[in-house]
């Protein structure tokens, strides 16, 4: 009997393994995933159909390079979540992954890739009939950034597949890209792709709120060796080289502590006197500064550079022409 138990025991962790393999690969060759189990062809098949019996939809391929894969379902797969639980879940999770809450973002990408790749169509069609009607409004945000784009990438980062899009450069020009995508990587208020451009035959990093339309090749490959101690350094790296558009200088007829206080961390705060204080920012884009005065609620002067007084000028005609 104690035999028995013990044996139920090893299958049933097993079975979980094998459900946690599926989850982490779009595909695994058969053999692979007999040596990753330390099973027999006939006993991984077995799993497999224990697995189909709990409701999972595990797919197999026959043949000389025959092997498994986890698909989408008529239904998600029973005693984990129910249709309303799975909508409320992808929903929750997408706003998450867009920044709704500091740092979980890269978990809350992993969890939707995985939600999403078991997720039946007519589930995905009530999502998107959601986002379609819903309004976000976030202030001070980051770029937005569409949670179809971080899943697709997050999956061909995952399955190591080779990836294509296009992508919206700096000046604005558009390229094709063919990459092989290694990680993602959120930093500050955006997120960025770290890969290896066949195009360029070197390393790259690009911001996903630029990048539009991946589509997947089906291509897999090795990892190249990363040149740098991981993603995120790399990230800061390019970004550290690259020449900053805008210094921004702004004189505030406010106490330097409640400007700190609005400003936060996007900016120094230079105390001029009791009531004016000096505003210095570094930036790329002129919307982010010029919401961030407005939210000061104080009266201010612009010292450079003269395209901010060009950009709030066309705020305030915009403005003031809404209220008549």
């Amino acid at each position: 009997m104690t035999g028995t138990l013990k044996d139920m025991a090893n299958t049933s962790s097993r079975t979980l393994r094998l459900l946690s393999l599926l989850q982490t690969h779009r595909y695994w060759p058969g053999p692979e995933l007999s040596d990753r189990l330390g099973v027999s062809p006939r006993t991984l098949r077995r799993d497999v159909d224990r697995l189909r019996e709990l409701g999972y939809p595990v797919v197999a391929h026959r043949g000389v390079d025959g092997g498994y894969q986890l698909a989408p379902g008529a239904a998600l797969p029973p005693l984990v979540v129910d249709d309303e639980e799975a909508v409320a879940l992808a929903i929750g999770l997408r706003m998450a992954a867009q920044g709704a809450v500091a740092g979980i973002e890269e978990s809350a990408v992993r969890a939707l890739t995985k939600v999403v790749q078991v997720m039946p169509p007519r589930l995905r069609r009530r999502i998107d009939a959601l986002r379609a009607v819903t309004v976000p409004a976030a202030w001070g945000a980051g770029p937005t950034i569409d949670a179809d784009v971080l899943t697709a990438v997050a999956q061909a980062c995952r399955d190591e597949e080779r990836l294509r899009f296009s992508y919206r450069a700096r000046a604005g020009e558009q390229s094709a890209r063919h990459v092989e995508p290694h990680r993602l990587v959120s930093l500050g208020r955006r997120w960025y792709l770290v890969a290896y451009d066949l195009g360029r035959h070197d390393w790259r990093s690009f911001r996903l709120d630029r990048l539009s339309d991946p589509g997947s090749t089906g291509e897999r490959f090795r990892p190249r060796e990363l040149p740098a101690e991981d993603a995120a350094d790399f990230v800061r790296a390019g970004i550290a080289t690259m020449p900053q558009t805008y210094a921004v200088e702004v004189i505030v007829h406010a106490p330097a502590a409640k400007v700190r206080a609005t400003v936060s961390r996007w900016g120094t705060v230079e105390e001029i006197g009791d009531d004016r204080c000096r505003l210095l920012m570094t930036v790329d884009g002129l919307e982010w500064p010029t919401m961030l005065i407005g939210a000061i609620g104080a009266d201010f002067e612009i010292v450079g550079p003269p395209e901010l007084t060009d950009f709030v000028r066309e705020w305030g005609t915009r403005f003031l022409r809404v209220t008549g």
